[in-house]
């Protein structure tokens, strides 16, 4: 009698329910597939012209002549020490390296000591001045390069590197409060309040205890500081006047005319520009990825 009061379970096809497993599996198994297809061409569409660059560098002039495309028949470097000293590269590299360096430890540091004001003291015209910092995100620093100059032209820091310096740091403030600012907001201010109950004073607090915490933003802003002012042209070219005070990018035009028939060397002058990037972002990758994923696990 109870067996014939039983009855069969309904599938999960009949009554319209999730597929079973095993059928989701090759479907998620193709799409993941698939996307790794996609990422590994785009990687390859994005690495591959820097790869022959790299290899280029290792070759004579005659291979590249004659096989464009190739890897070099053995690993010479006197394409490096060629554009190294003959070229000028040296100078062109130190003055961008000295420049670069200076202006991004200056717009760190005031950014820092700025976003940890606004975002931890409270007092009057807090908001306004914030609302100072961030408008200049709005306004391109390019907009007011007549300005900039006659100002720079009063002050005699025409063609001189300490001008490009303030300009470079001065433009990467707004952004770097910006980032900072937010990621401050998001920190529980718990050990800043047991450091004062324990007596330590602001500045003691902020070098102890909140740098530290900020290290994740301040790589973020190191990172997209750095690579903008390695990479500009428009400044030095318009403030700059001797060929000695050239930064990397102003200098490789001189290079590319010099050097147009001697296509190794333009490789290896190239590779040498690239250098400084490659190693900071390296350096800042993991720092990057905890400042972009700050707050999302419990």
């Amino acid at each position: 009698m109870s067996a014939l009061l039983t009855t069969p379970r309904p599938t999960s096809a009949a009554t319209g329910g999730s597929p079973r497993p095993g059928v989701a599996r090759p479907r998620s198994l193709a799409r993941g597939i698939g996307v790794q297809v996609v990422l590994w061409a785009y990687a390859g569409v994005a690495f591959g012209p820097l790869l022959l660059v790299l290899i280029g560098s290792f070759r004579s002039n005659a291979d590249i002549l004659r096989a464009p495309v190739g890897l070099p028949s053995s690993f010479d470097v006197s394409n490096y020490t060629r554009a190294w000293e003959t070229a000028s590269i040296s100078t062109y590299f130190l003055n961008s390296l000295a420049v670069t360096a200076a202006s991004v430890v200056l717009c760190v540091g005031v950014s820092a000591l700025a976003a940890y004001a606004l975002a931890r003291w409270r007092f009057r015209g807090r908001a306004l001045l914030a609302a100072f910092f961030l408008s200049g995100l709005m306004i391109p620093a390019k907009l007011g390069l007549l300005p900039v100059f006659y100002m720079f032209q009063s002050m005699n820091l025409i063609d001189s590197r300490i001008g490009l310096v303030l300009l470079y740091a001065a433009s990467g403030v707004p952004f770097s409060v910006f980032v900072i600012m937010g990621f401050m907001r998001g920190l529980p201010g718990e050990l800043e309040e047991a450091a004062r109950i324990d007596g330590a004073h602001e500045g003691r607090l902020f070098v102890s205890i909140v740098l530290p915490l900020m290290r994740p933003a301040l790589a973020v802003v190191t990172v997209f500081q750095f690579a903008p002012t390695w990479n500009d042209f428009f400044y030095p070219l318009v403030l700059l006047r001797s060929s000695e005070k050239y930064t990397i990018p102003v200098g490789l035009t001189r290079f590319f005319g010099e050097f147009a028939a001697d296509r190794g060397t333009l490789f290896a002058g190239l590779v040498i520009a690239l250098v400084p990037l490659a190693v900071v972002f390296a350096l800042a990758t993991r720092q990057i990825v905890a400042g972009l994923t700050a707050g999302m696990s419990k």
